[in-house]
């Protein structure tokens, strides 16, 4: 983590830098986008990227997770058990304070049932798109850093050392798995279907299950970078998200890079329209088709709003 930090500092230069923030969590849906920012600010467009707008939404706490309804309904989750909602497409943000002292830093989203997970293994559910919330009773005391849902049924959690949860009943019950693969940090977790899930984190370790997440085992990596984020899209081609490139899948169990070789310390891959988007710290790449076509840089204007 250290070491991934200092790495970090050293990109963070003049010419490194193409966002008016350090985005680290990022939401779409459709054209739609939101770009999560450490100094409590969020940066949204509606049309893909043409137009930008940085919109304030708090002075005080860290914002960490952050999830979409539809276009007009969101959550945020920040420190200190602290949630703000939307009910317009991210341009006012109201204050929500939950039962814990907990930082709260993932959030995954259903239909209107959506989920945050954070430190010493909290878990809240909503049922209504955030109107009413409860805590989720959970076995874990190690922070969760990923949390996220298949379907109103099959979710998961992944955290700090090697933390693995998974539930078969929307949360009501969370299982807490021992395995003796990893003791790493781990960062994201997805399924394709109920049974078939992948896991990744630091020194390019990949887990991979094929029973819904009761075992896991590890697949060979091509790289030994921190491993931030996996996504699948819609044809069911595999992506993570490197420190200074891009891994990219057909089946799931055969890994390639894609040699992009530049510092931009991708954190999430998101669907926008028929795109991908790569968002990082220092900028945004995108990818306009398979994995033949290149990844690119995208160079946002943005502008202020109060």
């Amino acid at each position: 983590m250290m070491f991934r930090f200092a790495l970090l500092l050293i990109a963070a230069t003049p010419a490194a830098a193409s966002l008016p923030c350090w985005v680290h969590a990022a939401a779409a849906q459709g054209s739609h986008v939101w770009l999560l920012c450490e100094r409590g600010q969020l940066l949204s467009t509606k049309d893909g990227g043409a137009k930008w707008v940085t919109t304030r939404v708090t002075e005080e706490t860290k914002l960490r997770g952050i999830g979409f309804i539809d276009e007009r309904r969101g959550v945020i989750a920040g420190d200190n058990g602290t949630l703000w909602l939307t009910a317009d497409g991210g341009a006012a943000w109201k204050q929500n304070k939950l039962d814990t002292g907990d930082h709260l830093t993932s959030v995954a989203v259903v239909g209107e049932r959506v989920w945050v997970g954070g430190y010493g293994g909290t878990v809240f559910h909503s049922p209504d798109a955030g109107a009413t919330w409860l805590r989720q009773s959970t076995s874990a005391t190690r922070a969760i850093n990923d949390i996220f849902f298949l379907d109103e049924r099959h979710g998961w959690a992944v955290g700090w050392v090697g933390l693995i949860l998974r539930t078969e009943d929307g949360g009501r019950n969370w299982e807490e798995i021992r395995t003796g693969v990893t003791g790493w940090t781990l960062a994201s977790v997805r399924f394709r279907d109920p049974l078939n899930g992948w896991i990744v984190g630091p020194f390019g370790q990949i887990l991979r299950s094929r029973d819904g997440g009761k075992t896991w085992t590890q697949l060979e990596s091509p790289v030994r970078s921190w491993l931030s984020s996996i996504h699948f899209d819609k044809q069911g081609r595999g992506w993570i998200t490197a420190e200074r490139d891009i891994l990219t899948s057909d089946d799931g169990e055969t890994w390639r890079p894609l040699g992009i070789e530049e510092w931009m310390f991708l954190e999430q891959i998101v669907p926008v329209g028929e795109r991908l988007w790569g968002i990082g710290p220092f900028g945004l790449m995108v990818n306009d088709g398979p994995p033949t076509k290149p990844w690119r840089r995208l160079e946002p204007a943005f502008s202020a709003n109060t």
